[in-house]
């Protein structure tokens, strides 16, 4: 394709920022000549602003219908270090006491046929937002009421923050995109709060926090029918991760054909906390190597508002909520001679440790978790863990709202498994088919907990 300027309606257009006046040498400020392209691009009814050549240094961006945003392969779209740089209005960031992260490089609202694609690279330039001092960090990329998205090919890398929030959007395909976020926290990959049809294939990602999160903050706006095919996982937290923040409904989601490695949290984590509905979550043809907790599943009820992780939108503990149907199967999961160490995200938040391994299920007594099945389980443990390193009594998933205060269970605590495999508790139709377990260590704790539980099937050997 002539990547040169062609006006007139009817044709592919291509708007090539150089034209607008940006100069592609990382030092001059291009945000104005940019969005000057964008813009008449839109008003042009679509096409396709071009970035080739160079490195583009630029503030906040506003992408606009009918928009395709191109960086080549040989360009970088270089975010500017000055929080200045960025609009106010760019909605906000949805958890509680993190609204220094409520502005974004890339920003899109009410919009649709959008995309960013190219083989080129977007850098966040996250050397420039530490994580101590200033406490202000955009995310790289908030997309807000978007219908019709693409982000292909790409690389997204060094978010000073998450790098994407997709919000209360539809029809969305990633595909292929490198995503790279390793130097500060908060370093989400792609995370989804109120989206349906979602297609994420191919794509590989890095970083220290959820690399991939599905989230619910109403009830207007259900997640359903997402695909996440053909992925590669690595974190310093947890590879893919469904809920916490769950007010509304998180359904049909399928899971399959990808990897995890050097996970030091959860492979597979589902938390329904927030009073609403998951169901219907399917992964099967998993690998997991070195990944602390390869599958973790939680019922419980929980609101902190002087802490991090609530949804602003929640005011007040909520009832506990339903979580049932869940299958998982043909699951390979490995630990190396690396999990007899300790890991941490930089120098002294511990994310995981060989006492913290293992598989854990669990609710409040009297709100099981329904229907799961886990079938066709290779799992090696690196074991080695004695009695007297673990506490002796394990606490309870409680009914917020009836005990509010105290130790219990939950989202990330206890920091410790009482099961080498698996600690199942308060299921009901629980089927563990065709497992096969080893552990490389001798290990002191039961290798396989399940406690007041419906069984309905149980085959587990361990060699």
């Amino acid at each position: 394709m002539d990547k040169s300027y062609s006006g007139g309606k009817g044709q592919d257009v291509i708007f090539d920022v150089r034209r607008y006046g940006a100069k592609g040498d990382g030092a001059a400020r291009d945000t104005a000549a940019i969005q000057r392209a964008i813009d008449e691009c839109a008003r042009a009814g679509g096409g396709t602003v071009l970035l080739a050549g160079g490195v583009f240094l630029s503030g906040g961006l506003y992408l606009r219908s009918n928009v395709m945003l191109e960086v080549s392969v040989s360009a970088t779209l270089l975010a500017s270090g000055d929080i200045a740089d960025y609009g106010t209005d760019t909605h906000h960031n949805r958890y509680r006491n993190e609204e220094a992260l409520d502005r974004c490089f890339l920003f899109a609202a009410d919009a649709e046929n959008i995309g960013i694609v190219g083989y080129g690279r977007i850098d966040g330039n996250a050397e420039a937002f530490p994580n101590e001092g200033s406490i202000y960090r955009p995310m790289l990329l908030r997309v807000l009421r978007c219908r019709h998205i693409f982000v292909e090919n790409v690389r997204l890398h060094n978010a000073a923050a998450w790098t994407t929030a997709f919000l209360d959007s539809t029809d969305i395909r990633i595909r292929g995109v490198d995503i790279r976020n390793e130097r500060r926290y908060n370093g989400d990959g792609l995370d989804f709060d109120g989206c349906s049809h979602v297609f994420v294939s191919d794509c590989r990602i890095r970083g220290t926090d959820d690399n991939l999160c599905l989230q619910s903050s109403s009830k207007e706006y259900p997640v359903e029918d997402v695909h996440i095919v053909n992925c590669e996982f690595t974190s310093l937290c947890a590879g893919i991760r469904i809920g916490l923040k769950s007010i509304g409904s998180i359904s049909n989601v399928v899971i399959s054909n990808c990897t995890f490695r050097d996970v030091w949290r959860e492979g597979i984590k589902i938390e329904c906390s927030e009073g609403g509905r998951i169901c219907d979550i399917v992964a099967r043809g998993i690998t997991m190597k070195n990944v602390s907790r390869p599958v973790w599943i939680l019922l419980n009820n929980r609101f902190e508002p002087e802490d991090y992780g609530s949804s602003l939108e929640l005011t007040e503990i909520p009832s506990i909520g339903t979580l049932r149907n869940i299958l998982i199967s043909d699951m390979t999961i490995t630990d190396e001679r690396e999990m007899e160490h300790t890991h941490y995200r930089f120098t002294d938040d511990c994310m995981g440790s060989p006492r913290f391994g293992g598989m854990r299920i669990d609710a409040e007594e009297n709100h099981p978790i329904e229907n799961v099945i886990l079938k066709n389980i290779l799992y090696t443990a690196i074991g080695g863990v004695k009695k007297s390193e673990i506490p002796s009594e394990y606490p309870k998933v409680p009914d917020r709202k009836k005990e509010a205060e105290g130790i219990f269970s939950e989202n990330y605590y206890p920091d410790w498994s009482r099961a080498v495999f698996l600690d199942c508790r308060n299921v009901r139709n629980l089927m563990l088919e065709d497992w096969i377990l080893h552990k490389k260590r001798p290990d002191e704790r039961e290798s396989v907990i399940v406690e007041k539980c419906t069984v309905i099937r149980q085959d587990i050997n361990e060699i």
